[in-house]
C-alpha cells in the first residue's frame, strides 16, 4: 500500500462491484495501493445477488471469494448496532452507511447518490463519489502509476483480450466517460 492510501478510505457499494469492469478497475487501483476498500457482508452479498442474474452460480461464488480472499481486511463486520440509528431513504442502504462510519471512510463510491443525502453525510464528514469520478481523480493525481496499474489490469484480460483502445472504448460505454478521456491521453502507457 503506498502512503498516500494509508490515510484514505473509501466503501465501495454493491452497484460498483457488481459489474465486471468496474469491478476490476476498482480493485486494481485498490491492490496498487491508492486506496483503502472497505465493504460489508451484506454488500458482498448484494453483489452476489447481482451476478447470480449474469452468471452461472459457480462463477458468481468463485468471483465472490476471489474479492473475500484478495482483500480480506476490507470485509467490515459488527455493523448492526450502528444499522438501527442510521436514517436513510432506503432503510436497505443503512448497511453501507454504517460500514462507513465503522471505518472512518471519507467516501462512499456508489451510482446511487441520491440515496445517501449530503445533509446526512456530512454528520459523519462523509461524501459520495461517483465510480467515474473516483477512478478519475486516482489517475490524475497518480499519474504513471495509477496508468501502470490499469494496464497490469488490461493485460489479465484472457477471453478475449484487449488492447488499450478498445479499454477506453469500453469505459465508455460502461459510463467512465471522465475516465475514458484521461485514459485517452496515456494511451500508449495502457
Amino acid at each position: 500500500m503506498t502512503e498516500r492510501a494509508a490515510g484514505f478510505t473509501a466503501v465501495l457499494d454493491a452497484n460498483v462491484l457488481a459489474g465486471a469492469l468496474t469491478r476490476n478497475i476498482l480493485l486494481s487501483l485498490a491492490e496498487a495501493g491508492y486506496y483503502r476498500p472497505r465493504f460489508s457482508i451484506p454488500i458482498l452479498d448484494e453483489v452476489e445477488r447481482y451476478m447470480l442474474r449474469r452468471l452461472d452460480e459457480s462463477t458468481a461464488k468463485r468471483q465472490r471469494n476471489n474479492i473475500e480472499t484478495a482483500f480480506p481486511e476490507a470485509i467490515v463486520e459488527g455493523l448492526d448496532p450502528l444499522i438501527d440509528r442510521l436514517d436513510l431513504p432506503d432503510a436497505d442502504d443503512r448497511h453501507v452507511l454504517a460500514c462507513a462510519i465503522r471505518t472512518g471512510a471519507a467516501r462512499i463510491v456508489t451510482e446511487n447518490e441520491k440515496d445517501f443525502p449530503a445533509d446526512v453525510l456530512s454528520t459523519y464528514e462523509l461524501q459520495t463519489v461517483r465510480t467515474d469520478d473516483f477512478v478519475a481523480n486516482i489517475v490524475d493525481l497518480a499519474g504513471p502509476g495509477a496508468i501502470a496499474a490499469l494496464r497490469r489490469m488490461r493485460e489479465r484480460f484472457e477471453r478475449p483480450e484487449i488492447d488499450a483502445d478498445e479499454l477506453i472504448q469500453l469505459m465508455e460505454i460502461r459510463g467512465l466517460a471522465e475516465t475514458a478521456k484521461l485514459l485517452g491521453k496515456y494511451r500508449e502507457l495502457l
